[in-house]
């Protein structure tokens, strides 16, 4: 019997915020590469995952969502992050939320139509709808606005929809050699994780303003046998977010503090000890050269 030919390609993961695009490419990685939260723009860089198969390896790149708004040079760089991704890749996966089609999306698919790259449309959040008959109707009219490769219906937090999801995207990919080692997932540092992991928390703890606000850089990232020593500096534009950040008695922050160290932990291995502390940068966020010095490039 002959064997199965192998796969491997870059996949981009492209849509509007929030339609659970991070959630998406954790699931397929089987681990948790990208923070996600309820919060438009959580993620601000395009992530670069591994999931390496017996029969293939999908190289997938989470981008931050497109959207229409570029007013701030922040903004800006993560429109050009998601659209970057495009180049060189061999598929592209636009996610759209269930019965929720929006302008937004429309421009993301004018967007993909004009690419050019073979596209594939996923369907998430199926497990929130209550009327499942509407689905139908709703999957068989979005067929038509494109020519997908394949629509795929799914919940982004079921295992076997991952799965599934898995084997439409190897059948679409060149048959090729894997590019990266087997037991690799990421490009990224763990310093740069660490970072997200701390923005994270921010973020779930935060209102709906802040978060947009903030940014953060490990100052310091020292790993040993045994230990992690790490300090974090929280950037925000104002002194009242600062205070927000901070929280009653310092509460806040401690708690922040708190939850990124155990995950940091589970991330390195090893026992954390994880500094925190709040600076006060008006306008950061639309300021190329210091977006620059907190690692925001192309």
């Amino acid at each position: 019997m002959s064997e199965v030919a192998s796969r491997c390609g870059f996949v981009a993961v492209i849509g509007r915020p929030n339609v659970g695009k991070s959630t998406l490419v954790n699931a397929l990685l089987g681990i948790k590469l990208s923070i996600t939260s309820r919060r438009a723009q959580t993620t601000r860089d395009r992530i670069l995952g591994i999931k390496t198969r017996s029969d293939g390896q999908i190289v997938l790149l989470d981008t931050p969502g497109l959207h229409r708004s570029e007013g701030r040079a922040l903004n800006r760089y993560m429109n050009r992050s998601a659209t970057g991704a495009l180049e060189g890749a061999d598929l592209a996966v636009m996610v759209v939320e269930a019965l929720k089609w929006t302008a937004e999306d429309d421009a993301v698919l004018a967007h993909l139509t004009r690419a050019g790259t073979p596209l594939l449309l996923v369907v998430n959040k199926v497990d929130l709808v209550a009327d499942k008959a509407r689905l139908l109707p709703y999957l068989s009219q979005l067929a038509g606005r494109a020519a997908f490769v394949s629509v795929v219906p799914l919940s982004a937090r079921r295992e076997r929809d991952a799965d599934r999801l898995a084997d439409v995207i190897l059948a679409h990919l060149p048959e090729a050699a894997p590019i990266f080692p087997e037991d690799q997932y990421t490009d990224r540092s763990e310093r740069f994780l660490c970072a997200e992991i701390v923005r994270e928390k921010l973020i779930r703890l935060l209102g709906q303003e802040v978060p947009h606000r903030l940014a953060v850089e490990i100052e310091t990232f020292e790993q040993r046998a045994n230990d992690a020593r790490i300090a974090a500096r929280i950037w925000v534009e104002s002194r009242g977010q600062k205070v927000i950040v901070i929280g009653r008695g310092g509460e806040r922050l401690k708690r922040v503090g708190t939850e990124a160290r155990r995950d940091i932990e589970r991330l390195l291995g090893v026992h954390v000890h994880l500094d925190l502390w709040v600076k006060v940068r008006s306008g950061w966020s639309d300021d190329e050269r210091f977006l620059g010095e907190l690692g925001y490039r192309e």
